[in-house]
């Protein structure tokens, strides 16, 4: 239904704004454009979800918190990116 492309929707968005913040920290942005952001963004939620479960750090309480893990998992995503393409 329709809930379901509002999620898909609400993904892209956190992802995009996770991607970018990310790729400002990571001083990548200039070489990022927004479809790199996306998936920086949504790759570093799952990346930042699962380093915190295994970390045991409950990280999924709310929407700060949430935009936080991702934001960490992102930026560990670039850190691999640069140092493979190097």
């Amino acid at each position: 239904g329709p809930e379901n492309n509002m999620g898909i929707i609400l993904w892209i968005i956190f992802g995009a704004l996770v991607g970018w913040v990310a790729s400002l920290i990571m001083k990548t942005n200039a070489q990022q454009g927004a479809l790199l952001n996306i998936l920086v963004g949504v790759l570093g939620a799952v990346l930042g979800g699962w380093i915190t479960s295994i970390l045991g750090i409950p990280g999924t309480g709310g929407t700060i918190s949430s935009f936080l893990v991702a934001l960490f998992g992102a930026c560990v995503l670039i850190a691999i990116v640069k140092a493979v393409r190097r």
